[in-house]
């Protein structure tokens, strides 16, 4: 979950901050960052609404469509 890290840095965010943010403790969030441990989808889903990105963006599973390469 290296874009998490990535994502919460450009906003000029603090782990802390952005577990205030999601409801969740600073001590879960460090773990998502660090790939310990992986968030539930409704977290996910949190997180993709804050960021304005998509779930897939934050899995690193989203792709370009052949056709637009």
């Amino acid at each position: 979950m290296n874009r998490l890290k990535e994502l919460r840095k450009a906003k000029g965010l603090t782990q802390h901050q952005l577990a205030n943010e999601l409801g969740i403790s600073q001590q879960s969030y460090a773990r998502y960052e660090k790939g310990d441990r992986e968030p539930n989808i409704a977290t996910l889903i949190k997180l993709a609404d804050y960021f304005d990105v998509s779930v897939d963006y934050l899995i690193g599973h989203e792709k370009t469509p052949n056709h637009m390469e």
